[in-house]
């Protein structure tokens, strides 16, 4: 059934593709209907902008809002994830002395763009260090609420690692973060599409996440949800006619982000019949999805710890549809350029003698370095074998 499933998909044929998780990979399918949007607005520029983007816009709102359980008005459209975290720190009224929570399992760009923003206003960023690996959920609790002081103002939290690949408790976390008056902004790049959301009971005041990834959409494709009562201080990072409008049809905080300048909108435009569209390649749609895939990563952990050796980066419950080993024995790390993901030599020994493409990293954290698999619907066990056969060969 894999093989079938992956005929579905652009991606190229010479690789194993056990790296999902970075960018995700998008169904032809879901491809050409995104492509029909972009010539639509192609044929008629006006008449698109004006009659056809905002129904549009509403249509896919609805359909988001179903699948993370929310209600549609608190559903706002950005490129990324890291564009929805940006957002909120920027909305953030912080003063000297305030301080940003973050772990140190947070996604690069993001705690960078903490950092950054906090500084503006002279507050500070503070991380908490989570034990790698990963006993259980109660050790990020207990990690995180360690850090925690009367100056914390917001706490970012994954509810799915990136450079980890571990499923961190975002509700107990909310639950005792915001009982210490801290607000909580999940970046959950990962969750849709791997683990089931329901916005409204999960306790945040904010969460954004990734289309792209597990849903499978074309790139660009992203949401930011917020509490009600928090949306009129949130703002695009780029402000354009929205904030002027006089219409009050609509609320200002859909006004604002609906229109951030001319782009091409055909990802969102084609997020309901993507959700629809790769919700049917199994049945029992997005349900059986994701339980297939964290099977399968599982399966592909367990098949790579006998053959290598090495250590899990946490215990079952944590894994979602990503699976992280801490590798034995693995090539000294070598430089790279600067911003380059990969841990080299063994990335790229990986891919261009076995033809394999596999996130390995190097983490702080651990002395080894990790490799990180995904599983989706066009994978099977034996990719997972050949990583394991290639993983042997190079560490010898």
């Amino acid at each position: 059934m894999a093989s079938v499933l992956r005929s579905h998909f652009l991606l190229d044929p010479r690789f194993v593709f056990l790296n999902h998780g970075s960018f995700g990979a998008c169904p032809r399918g879901v491809f050409d209907r995104a492509t029909l949007f972009r010539e639509a607005f192609e044929r008629d520029p006006i008449g698109f902008v004006t009659r056809e983007l905002e129904p549009g816009l509403d249509e896919a709102r609805q359909a988001v809002a179903r699948f993370v359980g929310a209600d549609a008005t608190d559903i706002a459209f950005v490129k990324n994830a890291t564009t929805g975290v940006n957002t909120v720190l920027a909305s953030l009224d912080l003063t000297p002395g305030d301080e940003v929570l973050v772990t140190d399992h947070g996604y690069g760009a993001c705690n960078i763009a903490a950092a950054e923003w906090a500084a503006r206003s002279g507050a500070r960023v503070v991380t908490a260090t989570v034990p790698f690996p990963i006993a259980g959920p109660g050790a990020v609790v207990e990690a995180v609420l360690a850090r925690v002081t009367p100056k914390t103002k917001l706490a970012i939290v994954d509810h799915v690692t990136s450079p980890t690949g571990v499923l961190f408790p975002v509700a107990e976390l909310a639950r005792e973060l915001r009982a210490h008056g801290v607000q909580v902004l999940v970046d959950g790049a990962h969750g849709p599409g791997m683990v089931p959301l329901e916005l409204r009971t999960l306790g945040v005041d904010y969460y954004t996440g990734n289309f792209h990834k597990w849903c499978c959409t074309p790139k660009g494709t992203a949401f930011l949800w917020a509490e009600k009562d928090l949306q009129s201080r949130l703002h695009p990072l780029v402000r354009s006619h929205g904030a002027r409008s006089q219409r009050t049809d609509r609320s200002r905080f859909l006004l604002e982000f609906d229109w951030t300048g001319s782009d091409d909108p055909s990802g969102v435009l084609a997020l309901p019949f993507a959700l629809d569209f790769v919700g049917g390649l199994m049945p029992g749609g997005w349900d059986a999805i994701r339980a297939h895939n964290r099977v399968l990563a599982l399966e592909a952990r367990a098949i790579l710890l006998e053959a290598v050796g090495g250590k899990p980066a946490c215990p079952d419950e944590m894994v979602g549809a990503l699976a992280a080993v801490i590798l034995p024995d693995a090539p000294a790390a070598t430089s790279a350029p600067p911003g380059w993901p990969f841990a080299e030599p063994l990335y790229s020994a990986l891919r261009e003698r076995h033809g394999i493409e596999a996130m390995v990293i190097h983490f702080p954290r651990a002395p080894q370095q990790l490799v990180r698999v995904s599983a989706h619907v066009y994978n099977h066990r034996a990719d997972y074998e050949v990583l394991a056969r290639a993983l042997q060969a190079e560490l010898g």
